[in-house]
């Protein structure tokens, strides 16, 4: 039989061995299965298959634009996984740019091959196999086999054989991704709905009865865990403290600051309840959320403690929105002095007094009421907020209430909310 039937015949039988272990190693990398894990095994199937010393695998990462190694198998498999590499960039950098595959003889030979990788690695390239790893016109990353073992050379076949597996690899790498993805989201809804969860038990399941006072509140949570809290104590039979804060930030960090204040609330009542000092609670508040707390969150805040003998608030306003106090005649007044909000630096905060009449209204919220916005990114505003309730001055609290939530649904509409609504309304009956 002629040599070059031979030849043939020994090439064609080697392309059905390899398909035959391209079938088996699609088969087992198909399997579901960590990325890291399916990343390793890839390398160990193209290595094996191939007859390679070395093999690696660089990833795209589209929103920087290059290439990351990911793993590398062979004696300098550990520096390789360090490298990065730029669209365009030597071989790999190649092939992605113009997602073609390359088979090269003589690196060293090829303009397009960066020898610094191997000055950096200490390992020797002679000849590769580079391909292009895309799946639906997307590209996932590169595949690359180094120097053919027994002193031999990649040939056609070789080529053939690795184009195929890395069409395979890439479905694989594509399917763990996006399975990697959808447990992380999984896993972060459920630790969005145990924080939501945990900080809907913190808020007040009602009041304690005053014979005084006339109260009416509601927190409606946004999608995400937000940083709302508010809570009206009774300090003593003489002393109420009523109390609004928004955590900056909307994440699951904003509800454990909340749970931070809650907690500092708690113990401070129990250790000064017979000795309650609103200028202390504020100022040692603000020091343990600058020592719980980074640079970044901070704490919005308004604190009023209510003298029932007196009918008078001592009010101190930490960064937050102005509290409204209505009046029968029809004049509004603001609350809003005190300092900086919480958690930021430390310092002193001023304090005003303010003596209730018989049907005074206060109205406290966090902005998610007057920044509420509809779908031509207009906000509710304080006037339409201050409009809602002068309007309305002479209904009971929780009517009042009722119509600003509407008055707020009216205002947006079929716009998505944003941010948690807190909004309490507070009648003075003496």
């Amino acid at each position: 039989m002629p040599d070059n039937i031979n030849s043939n015949i020994d090439e064609l039988q080697n392309l059905v061995n390899g398909m035959n272990y391209v079938l088996d190693i699609s088969q087992r990398i198909s399997e579901n299965k960590p990325l890291n894990i399916l990343l390793a095994e890839i390398m160990d199937s193209c290595k094996n298959l191939m007859n390679a010393e070395a093999s690696s695998l660089l990833l795209y990462n589209e929103k920087e634009n290059k290439l990351f190694f990911q793993v590398a198998t062979g004696e300098k498999g550990d520096e390789v996984k360090k490298i990065t590499c730029n669209m365009g960039e030597g071989i790999a950098g190649w092939v992605a740019l113009n997602r073609k595959p390359l088979l090269i003889e003589d690196c060293h030979k090829d303009e397009r091959f960066n020898p610094e990788f191997d000055k950096k690695t200490g390992f020797v390239t002679k000849d590769m196999i580079c391909v292009p790893m895309i799946h639906k016109e997307k590209l996932i990353g590169v595949l690359q086999v180094i120097n053919k073992k027994e002193n031999k050379l990649f040939g056609e076949t070789d080529l053939k054989l690795f184009v195929i597996l890395a069409s395979q690899c890439a479905v694989a790498i594509e399917n763990a991704e996006l399975m990697e993805e959808k447990i992380k989201q999984e896993t972060l809804n459920r630790e969005v709905k145990i924080a939501r969860e945990i900080q809907q038990r913190l808020l007040p399941s009602g009041f304690p009865g005053f014979k005084d006072l006339e109260i009416a509140s509601e927190l409606i949570p946004a999608k995400q865990v937000g940083g709302d809290y508010y809570n009206i104590y009774k300090i003593s039979d003489t002393l109420t403290l009523f109390f609004v804060s928004d955590v900056s930030g909307k994440s699951i960090s904003a509800s454990l600051i909340v749970s931070t204040i809650y907690s500092y609330i708690v113990t401070y009542f129990n250790l000064n309840k017979n000795k309650f000092v609103l200028h202390d609670f504020v100022y040692t508040l603000n020091k343990v959320l600058m020592e719980s707390t980074t640079s970044e969150k901070f704490a919005t805040c308004w604190f009023g403690l209510f003298d029932h003998e007196s009918n008078s608030i001592q009010s101190i306003n930490a960064g937050h929105n102005s509290v409204y106090v209505f009046k029968k005649n029809g004049v509004t007044e603001e609350l809003n002095r005190g300092g900086i909000f919480l958690g930021c630096m430390e310092t002193e905060f001023e304090s005003e007094e303010y003596i209730m009449s018989k049907g005074d209204l206060i109205v406290f919220y966090t902005d998610g009421v007057t920044e509420a916005m509809n779908i031509n990114y207009e906000q509710y505003g304080d006037e339409r907020l201050k409009n809602a309730v002068s309007k309305n001055y002479d209904l009971p609290a929780k009517e009042i209430l009722r119509i600003i939530l509407k008055d707020i649904s009216d205002f947006v509409l079929d716009a998505e909310q944003s941010d948690d609504i807190t909004c309490c309304v507070v009648r003075f009956l003496n």
